[in-house]
Formats: structure tokens, sequence, C-alpha cells
């Protein structure tokens, strides 16, 4: 199986997920950067792209839930892959809705017993897992979104 990387972009951390070549998917880390600094997060996902040799990404796209349209948070995930792209022009860039993805994340969290304070810190990295993964579901499935 190819490898893939799950992104959830906020405005001030970069969820990371990754899928090795045997489709085990891992958290990767909750990367956390200036409020806006977009350019900091771009740099940190080439290096791991570089390092982990991946060419596949998946990242959520914040859809509005009425009526599931792109509102301006789609713009900054979109440009954020646009610049990514001028640099590595060769990776297969996948928008997925992250609908829910948040909610699902902190759910398994809570579940796991954790604390509010320590799930704020890794919500983002959970959330790139359930990406990932409901991405991933559907390529089995046949059920691209």
């Amino acid at each position: 199986m190819e490898k893939y990387i799950g992104l959830d972009l906020g405005t001030k951390s970069l969820g990371i997920a990754v899928c090795d070549s045997l489709g085990i998917i891992h958290p990767r880390e909750n990367y956390n950067f200036e409020k806006g600094n977009y350019k900091k997060a771009r740099e940190h996902l080439i290096d791991i792209l570089e390092i982990e040799n991946i060419k596949n990404v998946v990242i959520g796209l914040p859809l509005r839930l009425e009526g599931r349209v792109e509102g301006d948070r789609c713009e900054s995930v979109r440009r954020f892959m646009t610049d990514i792209l001028k640099v590595k022009p060769n990776l297969n860039v996948i928008y997925w809705d992250e609908s829910y993805s948040t909610i699902e994340a902190r759910e398994r969290l809570k579940d796991e017993g954790l604390k509010e304070e320590k799930i704020k810190k890794i919500i983002d990295m959970m959330s790139a897992v359930v990406i990932l993964e409901d991405y991933l579901r559907s390529l089995k499935n046949g059920t691209k979104k």
C-alpha cells in the first residue's frame, strides 16, 4: 500500500497522522505554530514529506454543515496546499470533508479517559487520524465522498 499523510489544519496548529506501507495509521503530532504563521507549518510538513517519502496528502476541508459549502477556512486550506505544491508539484492532494472529525476525535480521547487539558493539546492530531481513516475506508469500500 502507498503511504499517506492526513492533515487537520487550524489557525495555530497542524494535526498530522501517517499511514505506513502496511496500511496502519499512526498519530504523528500536533504541530503548533504562531497564529497565522502557515509558512512555518508548510516548512515542517515539507520536511516530513521528504523524510517519510510520502506522495499522498489527505487534508481536511472544513465545509460548513449547512449545505456542505466552502467558507473562508476552506480557502485557507486550499491556499496552504497550493503553496506546498509549488515546492512539491508531484504530490497527490485529496481534499476531504472533515465534518464531525473533531467531534469523533474528542469522543475517542474521552473514551480513553483523557482530561480536557490533554485533549486540547492533541485534538488536531486525532482529527487527522479520523480524516485519514475516513478517506482510506472510502477507498476500500469504493464510496469516495
